[in-house]
């Protein structure tokens, strides 16, 4: 019997997979931060905003849809689209969707300044 080897992505790889996805599915101003070496609960923060409630449940539906094909866990998950903001731990990458005002108001890039934007999608 022949055994398929399902290569594991690098944490650099699966955030960049949900930049994608983001990006595909009208999310805004998009980043993705390296915090190797500035935290030690996760390699990658992917932060993006989205303009409605409805927005922010699609995106949180697409990157799950898109985690589970790729056979990758989210951990844990914290917020809902209601509350204008949404967290899902997928280990090694932490992503957050926020409406526009809980973005601003929870401001982790000013809190993380330090981290390098790998990439950021306006």
């Amino acid at each position: 019997m022949t055994s398929l080897k399902v290569k594991k992505l690098e944490p650099s790889e699966v955030a960049q997979l949900i930049v994608e996805v983001a990006s595909d599915n009208l999310a805004s101003d998009i980043v993705m931060l390296d915090m190797r070496g500035l935290a030690s609960f996760t390699d990658y923060f992917v932060v993006m905003s989205a303009d409605s409630t409805r927005l922010i449940q699609a995106l949180e539906n697409d990157i799950a849809t898109t985690m589970k094909q790729a056979k990758l866990n989210i951990h844990r998950r914290e917020g809902s689209a209601a509350t204008g903001w949404v967290l899902m731990d997928c280990s090694d990458v932490i992503v957050h969707i926020f409406g526009p005002e809980e973005r601003e108001f929870f401001g982790l890039e000013r809190l993380w300044a330090r981290a390098p934007q790998v990439v950021r999608i306006l």
